[in-house]
């Protein structure tokens, strides 16, 4: 690796004030699983790294707070998420992602904004957050602003944040009577990178839908809602419209081949994958009617 110099703020506001929008060789560095590895293989090239370590301990933290959000710190170690008694009361399908995420050593230090920001579409978070609702807080030079999940990604490994602009929180809604899934496929080990990735979320009673959110990654570009098949769902539940929905999402699907299967093997995933991740999903809804 090239010689780099090193800032250690006290505070993420700090860390805010010392990134350069327009020089994209300054970095943040939190728990630095994505980004060491770019610099060992000689993608990346920084001329500072401006570590989070010592930032304030806020960002660390998961809380519930009286509207029922869970809020979680960017900073907050992805292995606290699986571990966290308030994550499986509020959003025990992120609880139960984290445990096929990786592995634990990576677990232990790859950090929630970190995850975020490095915007990989074969990341296994993003799809269950944006089927959850989830917003982010973003801090920049002047103010703060919040970014839904599903509209912080631009493309492959691009979010639309912009490069003065960090990600200070992680806030999922109240989910109240929805119920969610996310299933992968590998083409290895159960916590390798997917080759397709579904994240399923529907509010269920009565044998009706009454809201759907359905995620498709790993295949595409990037963590993408299926909004044709997601209508249809509202259509009512029968086999024949989850066939219906898993054929609109296969079709909807911008599919990519890469070393995990073709395009044309990655739209079959789609649509067998899509139809077991509603059924899981309604599952879960009628075990907590």
């Amino acid at each position: 690796m090239t010689p780099f110099d090193i800032s250690e703020p006290r505070s993420l506001r700090q860390a805010v004030a010392l990134l350069d929008p327009e020089e994209p060789t300054v970095r943040v560095i939190a728990g630095g699983t994505a980004l060491v590895n770019m610099m060992r293989s000689g993608v990346f090239h920084p001329t500072r790294l401006v570590s989070l370590r010592s930032v304030e301990p806020a960002f660390s933290q998961i809380a519930l707070n009286d509207a029922g959000e869970l809020r979680i710190g960017a900073l907050t170690p992805l292995s606290a998420l699986e571990y966290s008694e308030v994550v499986r009361q509020a959003a025990p399908v992120i609880r139960e992602t984290m445990r096929t995420l990786s592995n634990i050593r990576v677990r232990n230090v790859a950090t929630v904004g970190g995850n975020l920001a490095h915007a990989d579409p074969h990341m296994d978070l993003p799809p269950v957050l944006i089927a959850l609702g989830a917003r982010v807080r973003v801090m920049g030079p002047a103010n703060e602003r919040d970014v839904a999940v599903e509209d912080l990604f631009a493309g492959y490994y691009e979010t639309t944040l912009a490069r003065n602009e960090l990600i200070a929180e992680l806030i999922v809604p109240a989910q109240k009577g929805r119920r969610a899934a996310y299933l992968k496929c590998t083409t290895r080990s159960a916590d390798d990178w997917p080759a397709l990735g579904v994240a399923a979320a529907v509010d269920a009673k009565g044998g009706a839908i009454r809201e759907a959110r359905l995620v498709v990654s790993a295949a595409t570009p990037k963590a993408t809602r299926m909004k044709t098949a997601e209508a249809i769902l509202l259509e009512g539940v029968s086999d024949a419209l989850l066939r219906r929905a898993a054929d609109a999402a296969a079709a909807e699907a911008e599919v990519l081949s890469d070393n995990h299967g073709s395009a044309a093997y990655k739209r079959q995933l789609v649509r067998v994958y899509v139809e077991r991740a509603v059924r899981s999903a309604l599952g879960a809804a009628g075990a907590n009617k």
